[in-house]
């Protein structure tokens, strides 16, 4: 979209220059949905039920008040789910090692024809004690960590075995 292209402000369709909202047919039922796509975007970043307008049969239409509080809402969802994504992908447990705490850290980088995961440990001032290059499905659990600084932070095997 550029500044030259006016934005959308109609019953079924509401836009702004970051979010677009489409009420739409739910297809599992006789009612409506609303679709939140953020510019750019070819899918939903949100999708919920839609209230019908005053005849029961079609949606109610959208308007600016409305909107801002959809935009709101899948704006907080987005952000949730990237939190989510960057805690799944990036996981840290302390546990207590020989010579003090460990911190052990994995991170995983999700590419799609070749995903890896970082192993590594931090002692309490943060100096890097170990790190693997491990599976990406490694089993990363306060079991599996509390074995791994036992073992003395070997390599651990595909399997996560030290």
């Amino acid at each position: 979209m550029t500044d030259d292209t006016p934005l959308t402000q109609e019953p079924r369709v509401w836009q702004d220059e970051h979010w677009t909202a489409r009420v739409v047919k739910n297809e599992d039922d006789d009612g409506w949905a609303v679709a939140m796509f953020k510019t750019g975007q070819a899918e939903p970043a949100l999708v919920g039920p839609w209230t019908m307008g005053r005849d029961k049969k079609n949606p109610k239409p959208l308007d600016g008040n409305a909107f801002i509080t959809l935009v709101k809402t899948a704006s907080e969802f987005v952000r949730r789910s990237e939190q989510q994504l960057h805690a799944s992908l990036h996981q840290s447990l302390s546990v207590e090692g020989p010579a003090g705490r460990v911190t052990a850290l994995l991170d995983i980088e999700p590419d799609e024809d070749n995903p890896s995961a970082t192993l590594s440990a931090q002692g309490e001032t943060g100096e890097l004690l170990a790190q693997w290059k491990v599976d990406p499905t490694f089993k990363f659990n306060r079991h599996t960590v509390q074995a791994w600084v036992d073992a003395g932070m070997k390599q651990p095997s595909r399997a996560g075995q030290f």
